[in-house]
């Protein structure tokens, strides 16, 4: 009966040994990239989340950013928020009619794995 408890001890240990030394690999995966696009019609602004995983494109959170002074400083101001939706395999988000002239820009928000997306900066006018 002591070879049994031994034996039984020294594989458990090994295992907890190797499990240590080996992180599961869904937790050592770093986040898939997210693009995002932007567009608008008049003050409709609108636009697209892609990844290479299906995951990160829908029920993605998108905040609308009106652009104060430079890019991603502290002054530009939340205007509006989305969630994208997937049509014809695409992660779409809409703000609608926002009324506001200037420069804008979208976040989408990162996820346990999916990481965050930015896009480019759009002049947007009132016709």
């Amino acid at each position: 009966m002591k070879t049994n408890v031994r034996t039984t001890v020294g594989a458990l240990s090994i295992a907890a040994a190797a499990l240590a030394h080996h992180p599961h690999p869904a937790a050592a995966a770093p986040p898939t990239t997210t693009r995002v696009t932007i567009a608008a019609e008049g003050t409709d602004l609108f636009g697209t989340v892609s990844s290479g995983r299906g995951a990160c494109e829908r029920n993605r959170t998108v905040h609308l950013y009106k652009q104060v002074g430079t890019r991603g400083g502290s002054d530009d101001v939340r205007v509006a928020q989305d969630t994208t939706e997937v049509v014809d395999g695409v992660g779409r988000w809409s703000t609608g009619n926002t009324g506001m002239s200037g420069r804008f820009y979208a976040r989408a928000t990162r996820t346990a794995s999916c990481g965050p997306g930015v896009s480019p900066t759009i002049r947007v006018s009132r016709d």
